[in-house]
């Protein structure tokens, strides 16, 4: 090749060298926490098993982009309606822009708003819908248990609202980020926060509970003989106390004192440092404490939790989706209580080790009505967290045996 070509060739690929350098640098940067973070997306390269496992867990669907692949409920006419009263509907439809819920009074369309974000996925659902730069609930929810539409928990039901705010601290168990802006529509609604749509980062992901990656993923990535992970928080490297802090910032209840955005914690940090956690002179009666969202409270309760070294990675694994596997978690009860041990079952002698494994859960964290979340007239069944002895689930196993 000439001289001349050559340096032709050169000048064609110093604008492509320079624009790929940019693409290269602003991926590196766009992650809208700073560039501390790489993103969750960085992470399938070295960890594609795990992160292919994680996309289906409650975590990583707690809050997803709301479309035709996330949104569980059904579009179908004769379906696609909840129905309050023959005066009063909302229809949920499919359109060229998305979908809609809209609300009927006396045949008449009142409000219609899209699903823009989908929240949950194993129980059931809820969506909101951003109005300029603020997020409000939609009115109707979708449950798993009956798989229907519902009115969203919490509503009224007499009428139609599309004007629960879903705020920060919502967000801040629900996503991984989102950057406050001043209020597009101040006192619209109660609308009190604002935020910066493009800076959402949906579900719970890798870097809430591994802390930021990017100086670890570019430690690794050129030296990738290096097997002992660097710049990167590993859960088990945690006290039991930092394990169970990190936990509890998410499942410690919804009626907490927030002091600072629930996404400035990274693991290791204090809980105290973030929230003041709602107490009150019944709180230790894990009667009174919701079963839903206070997992925390209702665990450091348990003989289980307080005579052990147990946190919540005892028996449960984020990364992977095994709920309702009940033999799985009974072997995880039995790793401490065995028959060879004086914690051994009560009903060990009534009952056949098959029986005793398909019942731990069952008889000592019974599923309970949730007095948060409410599908129709009932209350959502979640299994309590507080470990104990239920003398009437017992009883309802050995009724079992005499049919």
């Amino acid at each position: 090749m000439s001289k001349k070509k050559l340096t032709r060739l050169g000048i064609f690929l110093v604008p492509i060298v320079f624009i790929f350098s940019q693409c290269l640098n602003f991926k590196k940067h766009e992650d809208p926490r700073g560039s501390e973070y790489a993103g969750s997306a960085t992470c399938v390269s070295c960890h594609k098993n795990v992160y292919s496992s994680y996309l289906h867990t409650a975590h990583f669907m707690a809050s997803l982009p709301a479309d035709g692949h996330t949104i569980q409920g059904s579009f179908e006419k004769g379906s696609n309606e909840f129905v309050f009263n023959p005066n009063l509907k909302v229809v949920m439809d499919k359109r060229d822009s998305g979908f809609y819920q809209t609300g009927y009074e006396n045949g008449k369309a009142t409000q219609s708003q899209r699903f823009d974000i989908s929240f949950g996925g194993i129980k059931g659902q809820t969506y909101a819908y951003w109005l300029t730069n603020e997020i409000f609930q939609l009115p109707i929810s979708y449950t798993a248990n009956t798989h229907n539409w519902i009115n969203s928990p919490g509503y009224a039901s007499n009428s139609i609202a599309f004007e629960r705010m879903i705020g920060t601290q919502c967000l801040g168990c629900h996503a991984s980020f989102i950057k406050q802006a001043p209020p597009d529509l101040p006192g619209y609604y109660g609308g009190a926060e604002g935020f910066e749509k493009k800076s959402l980062v949906y579900s719970i992901d890798c870097e809430r509970c591994h802390g930021p990656a990017a100086e670890h993923v570019k430690f690794q990535t050129e030296n990738p003989a290096e097997k002992t992970a660097k710049y990167i928080v590993a859960f088990k490297s945690l006290t039991r106390t930092q394990k169970i802090n990190m936990c509890a910032m998410c499942h410690s209840g919804a009626n907490n004192h927030m002091l600072k955005p629930a996404f400035g914690f990274k693991p290791g940090d204090s809980l105290s440092n973030y929230m003041r956690v709602h107490t009150s002179n019944e709180a230790p009666n894990y009667k009174v404490i919701d079963v839903h969202g206070n997992q925390t409270a209702l665990l450091e309760s348990s003989k289980c939790f307080i005579g052990s070294k147990m946190d919540c990675s005892t028996c449960h694994d984020t990364h992977v989706k095994d709920r309702d596997k009940v033999l799985l978690y009974a072997g995880r009860c039995l790793s401490c209580h065995s028959q060879n041990t004086h914690n051994e079952c009560k009903l060990a002698n009534q009952l056949s080790a098959t029986m005793l494994a398909n019942n731990c859960i069952s008889c000592h964290m019974p599923a309970f009505s949730s007095k948060l979340i409410i599908a129709g007239q009932t209350g959502t069944l979640i299994h309590t967290h507080h470990i104990a002895v239920y003398p009437e689930e017992a009883q309802k196993v050995l009724a079992m045996l005499k049919k």
